[in-house]
């Protein structure tokens, strides 16, 4: 059942944790649209999309080991209000620049950096944190819990993002992603989870992160869902950079088509973060992971093929339902696979392959979308992405049955 999904939520610090989450999953999403809806308006040029996605995502190369490293050694919940503190700054600088007429398209890209160096070191502390909110047999649930969450956000968030752009300027919206961020840090102070065995020995971050990744890759079960998402950000991930031109300068929708794509993805992917684990629990998940790949780069060919708002609005539908499914069973061979000692560790280097894939992905396809196209660069990457899925499965057939089921593990569970 799709119920079973929501079954983490009985856990109060779970709960409140999600729920903070969810607000500050809203702010960024009105954020990222009024972002792009500036740039686009400001510049009308694709490529400052590319280096806004570059300079947000490429802080993860040292931002999200350091949160791994941190989050196997300290107290978890600080460490996240700690980043969400700096970004909660971060926010408010955008917003003040704005509304005063002194933001350029430059210090936003600086700005970025600041907000994507610090959510990816929160990030890795959060999901080590969800098996200590939880039972151990509602780990999965809960992840895709927080995918539902950070999703819905962008069915929400662009929704207000079109309102509050309607109403009145970009720097409303990063004003309310800045009390988003404050918002997180309040309610982490209620968050609770059992004391851990504090850590005594010397940290030293660059052995620490080495055995993280020996261990990631000696496990076939971390390391192919790590090459499988490093490719997908960086062949079919960057459509989402490019939302904001697609609905402007192609579409002629405008910022409020744009705010219709992004909270499109929304809507599949909630609908995907419900109800796929339940499809996962009867047809196994490596099957439907096969399926949701297999249906993104279909829905992005799509996507990229269509005459007008209300049919691409369909296809990303259908693209955010496969986008989650495929990032949460990714996700979800990780979180099963990763030795306990390391998870926090190999779940960042996760983190890191999308985040560094996927700005450089979003940097090659924006420069090239100024001279051949948004559309063509956009179903060429829908193509090829098709070419590598159809090659492993003929060529290595066991590529995705090694994220399966560990033999000790029952089915049951990693359905959930």
């Amino acid at each position: 059942m799709a119920f079973t999904s929501f079954a983490p939520l009985r856990h109060r610090s779970f709960a409140l944790a999600l729920t903070s989450s969810f607000i500050s999953s809203t702010g960024t999403w009105m954020q990222s649209v009024a972002l792009g809806v500036y740039l686009t308006q400001t510049t009308h040029n694709p490529e400052w999309l590319g280096l806004i996605t570059l300079a947000a995502w490429l802080p993860a190369l040292i931002g999200s080991p350091l949160g791994g490293v941190m989050a196997d050694r300290k107290h978890r919940q600080r460490w996240i209000q700690m980043m969400n503190g700096a970004m909660a700054i971060s926010a408010t600088a955008l917003a003040l620049t704005q509304l005063t007429g002194h933001l350029t398209p430059t210090l936003a890209c600086y700005l970025a950096v600041v907000e994507g160096f610090c959510g990816a070191a929160s990030w890795a502390a959060w999901q080590s944190l969800m098996p200590d909110l939880v039972g151990k047999d509602e780990v999965l649930a809960a992840v895709s819990m927080a995918s539902a969450q950070f999703n819905l956000g962008r069915i929400i968030g662009p929704v207000l993002a079109g309102v509050a752009l309607a109403l009145g300027s970009p720097g409303w919206c990063f004003a309310l992603n800045a009390g988003s961020f404050v918002v997180v840090v309040v309610v982490f102070s209620y968050v609770r989870s059992a004391p851990r065995a504090a850590v005594t020995t010397k940290m030293a971050f660059f052995s620490e992160i080495t055995q993280g990744a020996r261990e990631a890759w000696r496990v076939r079960g971390c390391r192919n869902p790590i090459v499988t998402v490093g490719l997908l950000a960086f062949v079919i991930s960057p459509f989402i950079a490019l939302v904001p031109a697609m609905a402007i300068d192609v579409l002629k929708a405008g910022k409020i088509g744009t705010s219709w794509l992004v909270a499109a993805q929304g809507v599949g992917a909630v609908v995907g973060a419900v109800f796929l684990p339940s499809f996962a629990k009867r047809f196994s998940r490596v099957a439907v992971l096969r399926i949701v790949i297999s249906g993104l780069a279909l829905g992005v060919a799509g996507y990229a093929l269509a005459p007008t708002l209300l049919i691409s609005v369909l296809c990303l539908t259908l693209v955010g339902l496969c986008y989650v499914g495929t990032l949460n069973g990714l996700n979800a061979s990780v979180q099963i696979h990763a030795p306990t000692v390391v998870r926090s560790r190999i779940l960042s280097l996760y983190t890191l392959s999308l985040s560094i894939w996927y700005p450089f992905g979003a940097i090659v396809q924006s420069t090239v979308a100024k001279n051949w196209g948004v559309r063509q660069i956009t179903f060429t990457s829908a193509v090829f992405m098709a070419v590598l899925l159809i090659g492993t499965m003929a060529l290595r057939p066991t590529f995705f049955s090694a994220m399966g089921p560990p033999p000790t593990d029952v089915e049951e569970l990693l359905a959930e």
